[in-house]
């Protein structure tokens, strides 16, 4: 309640994330043929960088709104396989000192500029009391292959106010994502932290807009007989056969290079009549690749991923164009076919 306080949302700025959450509610329910696309770092480590990438991502996404609705990828909490930098809210400094008091207000502050330049933003919902800092500031969150089997994260996005994409198990699995999506989409009770930071017994609707993100495991899963199987699989849930592809992490073999292949491949399935892809994802960032932390932070370079390697901002637009080009002439003939989602579970 005081980090809202003294970062709060004015009215104009709540109606613009409403009016993006339903955009993206009608891109799932089949009412809107376009695209959403989560794009951008990574993960967010200097908030400058982020501002100029949120500047570009705005006048491109004004270029292609005809075909695809592009999202800013905003992570700010990162899980580790075993160990590393745990993301801005974590550990503002980049020096293992852990302010997180700094890294919430910090976070939050660069949430409200980039939604004043005027684009939705995704995260990807980690610690379950962090949504009550920035959930309402939030478009479309996923839930990472890591926590996807969580029952904490599963009741949490029961009571997320964003679409949720949960993603494939990373070993591959699709059911434990299936099980997730048919979880949330029911009533939960459990224990959080209410905003003036009591514990207290939280009672959710559920969330239908659940969804399955594919993003590979040992082996990619964004070829065509692989997204024919789990459309069976959806079916078999009566889940809707909204799906989305990550282009990175597994998808791509984790070589950022092949993410332009992956998002190419994926509009030409569009183009050849599939009609359960709704969504992309895409890691990006000012300049390509990855860098480590240096002793010396001055040493760090400008627009470079400190986490995952991304593509750069040259290979974005391009990838993007050319995708908003191959649609174009094919939009309106998708919309027709495309069934309307059905009620999860």
């Amino acid at each position: 309640s005081e980090v809202m306080q003294r970062l709060p949302l004015v009215a104009d700025e709540r109606q613009k994330i409403l009016e993006y959450r339903s955009t993206l509610e009608n891109i799932l329910d089949g009412n809107d043929s376009r695209l959403f696309v989560v794009v951008g770092p990574c993960s967010i480590h200097d908030p400058a960088a982020a501002l100029e990438y949120a500047t570009r991502l705005k006048e491109l996404a004004e270029r292609v709104q005809e075909t695809m609705v592009l999202i800013m990828r905003v992570y700010f909490e990162k899980p580790r396989t075993v160990s590393g930098w745990k993301g801005l809210v974590n550990d503002p400094d980049l020096d293992d000192s852990f302010n997180i008091a700094k890294g919430l207000l910090l976070s939050r502050e660069l949430l409200l500029q980039i939604s004043d330049i005027g684009l939705p933003v995704a995260t990807e919902a980690l610690d379950p009391i962090m949504p009550q800092y920035f959930g309402d500031l939030i478009s479309w969150t996923a839930i990472g292959a890591r926590t996807t089997e969580s029952q904490t994260h599963r009741e949490m996005a029961s009571g997320l106010s964003t679409p949720v994409g949960f993603k494939n198990g990373t070993d591959g699995s699709v059911e434990v994502a299936i099980n997730a999506i048919c979880s949330s989409a029911l009533p939960h009770r459990f224990l959080g932290i209410n905003p003036q930071g009591q514990c207290s017994v939280f009672h959710t609707r559920g969330n239908r807009y659940g969804h399955l993100v594919l993003r590979g495991g040992k082996t990619p899963n964004y070829d065509a007989a692989s997204i024919a199987k789990v459309e069976e699989r959806l079916q078999a849930s009566d889940l809707p056969l909204n799906i989305v592809i990550d282009a990175s992490h597994g998808n791509s073999q984790k070589d950022h290079r092949r993410q332009p292949a992956v998002f190419a491949d994926c509009i030409q399935q569009i183009a050849e009549g599939n009609r359960s892809i709704v969504g992309l994802m895409l890691e990006s960032h000012l300049h390509e690749g990855r860098q480590n932390l240096p002793a010396n932070l001055s040493e760090l370079k400008y627009g470079v991923s400190i986490t995952d390697a991304c593509i750069g901002w040259e290979s974005t637009e391009t990838c993007l164009l050319n995708a908003h080009s191959a649609l174009l002439p094919i939009l309106e003939k998708r919309q027709a076919l495309r069934p309307k989602a059905l009620q999860p579970c």
